[in-house]
């Protein structure tokens, strides 16, 4: 059995008439004729009565008209979503994030590309960056958004935003009361920071700034998101260093101060060469003006 058969049933099926149906499939009334009577070999069953002036269905043919419309109408929309998909107006797009996107980038972005890709699902994930390079590198992610990401070769980076880092403290610290932080003064504090293998670049750029008082930080807690961090910091555990967009969070008892030197952090976009083909748009949509 073949679909070409298939679709010269219904096309009989619908005008009960051979010839009609041959001009509406742009063919010969003798080779459908043919066609037909050889489907119904294959299926054992007769599918038209046919007299000299008239084609009807039989009962069997009736309930394989109903079936296969079903059938054939799930193929042709199945064959409209694969265009849709492979042209990338279609489909899921796996986006990881860091928290401190969801800041800044993430929200207008996504709601940016949602109203130009509205059938396009977006499934955001919060994931460090180290997690996103690997899920980027497996296929299991089309998009991340990483803070200060290594280069990788596979992967496309593209700059979102730059911004300075600041330190956050606790309201009652006695930093909180100066204009800007020194390296050397912030020496003097107990660290709540990202760790190492899951922000390599973010941590890079802290440890950078803080090497310039030639001591090392005493770190007493290592916790993955921003907002952990803001929530020790809060409690009186640590100072920490975060992006300066963190402010826009407002958490009660924390204060931020600005960096002697203002070093800087960066916020990229990084696609894989497997990702969905609306990837870019997505990353041209974070790009935009906030």
């Amino acid at each position: 059995m073949e679909l070409r058969q298939l679709r010269y049933f219904v096309a009989v099926a619908d005008e009960l008439h051979f010839g009609r149906a041959a001009a509406r499939l742009h063919m010969t009334q003798p080779p459908l004729t043919v066609a037909v009577r050889r489907l119904e070999e294959e299926l054992g069953a007769q599918l038209f009565e046919r007299t000299t002036r008239t084609v009807s269905l039989t009962a069997a043919g009736r309930m394989f008209r109903q079936r296969i419309g079903v059938v054939l109408e799930d193929l042709d929309d199945a064959v409209a979503d694969l265009a849709d998909v492979a042209a990338g107006t279609a489909g899921r797009l796996r986006v990881g994030f860091v928290s401190s996107a969801s800041y800044s980038v993430l929200p207008r972005g996504l709601r940016a590309f949602q109203e130009l890709r509205p059938r396009v699902r977006l499934e955001p994930r919060s994931l460090t960056s180290a997690e996103q390079i690997t899920l980027l590198l497996e296929g299991e992610l089309d998009v991340g958004i990483l803070r200060d990401p290594l280069t990788v070769p596979g992967l496309r980076s593209t700059l979102l935003e730059s911004e300075d880092l600041v330190a956050v403290l606790p309201a009652r610290d006695p930093l909180a009361a100066e204009s800007t932080v020194a390296p050397a003064r912030f020496h003097e504090k107990e660290v709540v920071l990202f760790p190492f293998e899951l922000m390599p670049g973010f941590v890079s750029a802290v440890m950078t700034w803080l090497g310039e008082a030639q001591a090392v930080p005493r770190i007493v807690q290592s916790v993955i998101h921003q907002e952990t961090v803001l929530g020790l910091v809060a409690a009186g555990v640590g100072a920490s260093i975060l992006p300066a967009s963190v402010a826009r969070f407002h958490m009660p008892g924390v204060i931020t101060r600005p960096l002697l030197g203002s070093p800087r952090t960066e916020l990229h976009a990084v696609e894989s060469q497997r990702s969905h083909p609306s990837a870019h748009l997505l990353v041209d949509s974070l790009r935009e003006p906030r």
